[in-house]
């Protein structure tokens, strides 16, 4: 008989995709309040992949992801949905029509479990397109490695 057993620790990243840079300034202050200190931020680059969020956004839009020192446990990731949703609420233009964002953060993580093959991440035929691209797959690559280094020091500890 198997006996369950907690599930190891993950690391944080996240999506930010926003019009406004100082609002996205004020919800990193905060994720970081929560999470620790991001120990990764990638550089900002125009969101050119979809129009979806330019009528509630409008353009132009920017990118950039973020990961933090702290690890989470998987089965935390609604509850940071959640408070990434709040602060997208308040970052919300409230002259825009109903409140229009001008952030949106789209937080997950990253585990030793994910689709890893032969060196390197592997996209599904359901990732978005820029999940699925070299860039992003290469930033997620390095990401492990931080991450796999941050479980030796937590299992050292």
């Amino acid at each position: 008989m198997s006996l369950p057993k907690p599930s190891d620790p993950a690391k944080l990243f996240l999506s930010a995709i926003y019009a406004d840079r100082e609002k996205f300034a004020l919800c990193r202050g905060r994720l970081e309040e929560r999470f620790g200190l991001s120990d990764y931020q990638s550089k900002e680059i125009a969101f050119s992949e979809s129009s979806y969020y330019h009528q509630e956004m409008g353009q132009p839009l920017f990118r950039q992801f973020l990961s933090f020192r702290d690890l989470i446990r998987p089965e935390d990731l609604p509850a940071i949905k959640l408070f990434t949703n709040s602060l997208e609420a308040e970052a919300a233009d409230p002259a825009g029509p109903g409140g229009r964002r001008r952030v949106n953060l789209d937080p997950g993580y990253l585990n030793l479990t994910l689709i890893y093959e032969s060196g390197t991440f592997k996209a599904l035929p359901w990732t978005y397109p820029d999940y699925g691209g070299q860039a992003l797959i290469g930033m997620l690559n390095r990401l492990r490695e931080v991450y796999k280094d941050h479980l030796r020091q937590a299992v050292e500890a």
